[in-house]
């Protein structure tokens, strides 16, 4: 595409063509956009307009029923429904949220529903560019991969996102439309239809069509595809063939720009809002966020994430939700030479920042760029003040959340300024949906479950992420100014805690060891990102090294037994159910409007 008929932020085009091509309330019904609106969207530059849409769909906002439960950084599924964090507020506020937490959700959940519309109506917007293209005059035969391309990266994404979810939701394609609705989850014997394979041939498609750079910050190109194709390898187990594609994208890969991807300095880059930030050499691909820029009060912003800032002051002024928990913060103890505790003695007390007796000993420092803890700088906010910002540290613990919030010499510039009851919670913040890290650690993985096994360069790409971790720039800093351009604390020389964050041996001892220590950098360094329970799902089969089956169930029933005792409310007596909480069910309004002609199509997943 050229870069003079393609911009990426165009407020007013994308409220547009999403007002263009929304549909009714069954995701199913869209019209073909191509045939009701030849004259305006069967050109270049509609097909253009309508991509998008597509694009803008990315951060989950905007869509059909859309709203908290279908915010891109999957902050409910991914990390409320894991070891991640509370719910946070009070107990009735989102009450919908109870049964995500206790791993009871039932089909009428509000926070399901959002989910399942606005990916099937992200998808439908994917299908109306290769709808639309087929009528269009003005297209090269560039212009038609190229468009095509982009479109199943992004109908690949949207479903990828759907599978995670819903375990087996049906597959859209471009036919399914007024003409060919109700396409089925399940096929003529009534057994599940998986959906990887579609999801595989979509994303394949990008990888061998997409170029590899682009003149956008936030275009899909070439390397993305091959990481969300060996993301996808990872989730069927298939590990060489993901290796293939990720050790591509580790030597060769570049953003759309053409920087070589490489960790940021510092960890904590990859949350700052500040546009000079964004779209770094660690960012593979992300839902593009702005703010003050013409589309309205909470118009293309993280909308879904506006409940999710400390409550009674600081940043935002509402509504202490989504606050680390307790078995987090744990988690980022470390011994003597700064390993983490994988023996399972982290989650003993003493508890990290406990009001009463608090932990003593050595911190990864990343906990604090992940976690609001009381006398802990805040960013630029201060000292972070404990359960004054804190809704029910009965409920929500004594930790607020940090990696999505904003810093206070940002608000205003990169914090929405619009008279909307919500503005304060709206920012700039990009949604990583892939950082470079995520690849290195995937790399790992493959290096100890694929075959030929290296545990030498599995151990040196962890190794990677921890040292970038250990970065005395990287760290907290008493007193130390916090400058939000560099996302530092200038002249700092008193850490906030004791900070100490050793490497592992190279070679890894055995491929068990290897294997923990992945996971636990998994947790570690993407926590509160909503990938958690994601990452758990995929190894609940287990494997011959580790871990073994039914590896979430024992993580989160041991989560909900410690929980249990600092949080009873919400986590005594409560377990997870395998074969069945893996997932969440299928909205029933869904199923109903499916199978409201007499013929079962769509059928609730296992357990529901």
């Amino acid at each position: 595409m050229r870069k003079s008929l393609y911009r990426w932020i165009i407020p007013a085009s994308i409220t547009l063509i999403a007002l263009m091509i929304a549909c009714g309330k069954n995701f199913l019904s869209k019209p073909p956009i191509g045939v009701l609106y030849p004259n305006i969207l069967a050109t270049r530059a509609g097909v253009q307009g309508i991509l998008i849409g597509a694009y803008a769909g990315l951060d989950g906002q905007g869509l059909l029923n859309s709203g908290w439960g279908s915010a891109a950084d999957n902050w409910t599924y991914g990390s409320v429904a894991a070891d991640d964090a509370y719910k946070g507020s009070t107990t009735e506020d989102q009450s919908d949220l109870i049964n995500i937490v206790q791993w009871n959700c039932l089909p009428n959940n509000s926070y399901v529903s959002q989910k399942f519309d606005a990916m099937y109506d992200a998808i439908q917007r994917c299908n109306s560019v290769l709808r639309v293209m087929r009528v269009a005059s003005g297209l090269s035969s560039d212009d038609t991969t190229e468009y095509r391309a982009e479109a199943l990266f992004l109908r690949a994404y949207f479903h990828f996102e759907l599978r995670k979810v819903f375990h087996y939701p049906p597959y859209v394609d471009e036919s399914v439309g007024v003409q060919n609705p109700n396409p089925p989850n399940i096929d003529a014997a009534k057994n599940y239809i998986e959906i990887w394979p579609m999801i595989e041939s979509d994303f394949q498609y990008a990888v061998d069509n997409l170029p590899k750079t682009q003149p956008n910050k936030g275009q899909a190109n070439k390397y993305a595809a091959e990481a969300f194709l060996g993301k996808v390898y990872l989730f069927e187990g298939k590990y060489d063939q993901a290796k293939t594609l990720l050790d591509d994208v580790i030597k060769n890969g570049t953003t759309p720009l053409g920087a070589p991807y490489a960790l940021q300095t510092n960890y904590q880059e990859n949350f700052n809002a500040d546009p000079q930030a964004k779209n770094s050499s660690e960012s593979v691909f992300a839902a593009q966020i702005s703010v003050n820029d013409g589309s309205g009060p909470a118009g293309g912003k993280a909308f879904g994430d506006n409940l999710n800032f400390p409550y009674g002051g600081g940043p935002g002024a509402c509504c202490g939700f989504f606050n680390p928990q307790q078995d987090l913060a744990d988690a980022y103890k470390t011994d003597a030479n700064g390993m983490p505790l994988m023996d399972g003695s982290w989650q003993s007390p003493p508890h990290v920042s406990d009001p009463t007796t608090p932990y003593t000993g050595n911190l990864d420092p990343r906990i604090d760029w992940a976690i609001g803890r009381a006398g802990i700088p805040y960013l630029d906010w201060g000292p972070h003040p404990g359960d004054v910002w804190i809704r029910s540290p009965e409920d929500d613990g004594h930790f607020s959340p940090k990696k999505n919030v904003y810093a206070k010499s940002q608000q205003g510039k990169y914090s929405d300024v619009s008279t909307n009851w919500a503005n304060v919670e709206l920012d700039a913040n990009n949604i990583n949906l892939i950082r470079f890290a995520d690849v290195l650690l995937w790399d790992a993985e493959c290096d100890v479950l694929g075959s030929p096994q290296d545990l030498s360069q599995a151990a040196t790409y962890v190794n990677m992420v921890r040292a970038r971790a250990a970065s005395p720039t990287g760290m907290v800093y008493l007193n130390g100014t916090f400058d939000a351009v560099s996302y530092t604390y200038l002249g700092g020389t008193i850490p906030a805690d004791k900070y100490k964050i050793g490497l592992y041996p190279v070679p890894f001892p055995d491929a068990s060891t290897a294997m923990k220590a992945i996971i636990f950098e998994r947790r570690l360094e993407f926590s509160m990102e909503g990938q958690r329970f994601f990452d758990l799902q995929r190894w609940q089969a287990g494997n011959a090294i580790y871990p073994s089956a039914g590896y979430m169930t024992t993580v989160l029933d041991q989560m909900a037994i410690v929980e249990g005792v600092l949080h009873p409310a919400q986590y005594q007596g409560i377990s997870f159910t395998t074969g069945k909480s893996e997932y969440f069910p299928i909205p029933i309004d869904q199923i109903d409007q499916e199978n409201s002609a007499g013929k079962i199509v769509l059928k609730q997943i296992p357990g529901y």
